[in-house]
């Protein structure tokens, strides 16, 4: 069973009167090669919204046995919680995940990015 639990940063815009506004900016040097799956860096302006300790269980607390079925609940409740701050998933800056079988992480890997691209529009 693996939950990603850490900490989750997201960055709203500011207002439309404030400059900057265009959202979090993707920070990578060039010449250095693509990464897949996370981002070297990050820069953004506005309010922050955090979160820690999200995990997948649903509304009842019941947490699903399968890799891909927690993986899905965990981004639905990042997102949910996103929403109550005012932010969406494109507004997200970090995510930190913590994997207790990376055996199953690795095999599910195609199940994780389809289920991202899908809640997230991503």
């Amino acid at each position: 069973m693996s939950t990603p639990k850490g900490p989750t940063l997201a960055v709203l815009p500011m207002t439309k009167d404030e400059p900057s506004a265009a959202g979090p900016q993707l920070l990578q040097p060039s010449g250095w090669p693509a990464p897949k799956g996370y981002a070297n860096g990050m820069a953004a302006d506005g309010r922050l919204v955090l979160t820690g300790g999200v995990i997948g269980w649903d509304s009842q607390g019941h947490l699903p046995a399968e890799f891909v079925a927690q993986v899905r609940q965990t981004l639905s409740n990042i997102s949910a919680i996103l929403g109550e701050g005012g932010a969406r998933p494109e507004h997200l800056v970090r995510l930190t995940w913590y994997v207790v079988d990376m055996e199953e992480y690795l095999a599910n890997l195609k199940g994780t990015s389809s289920i991202w691209r899908n809640i997230w529009r991503t």
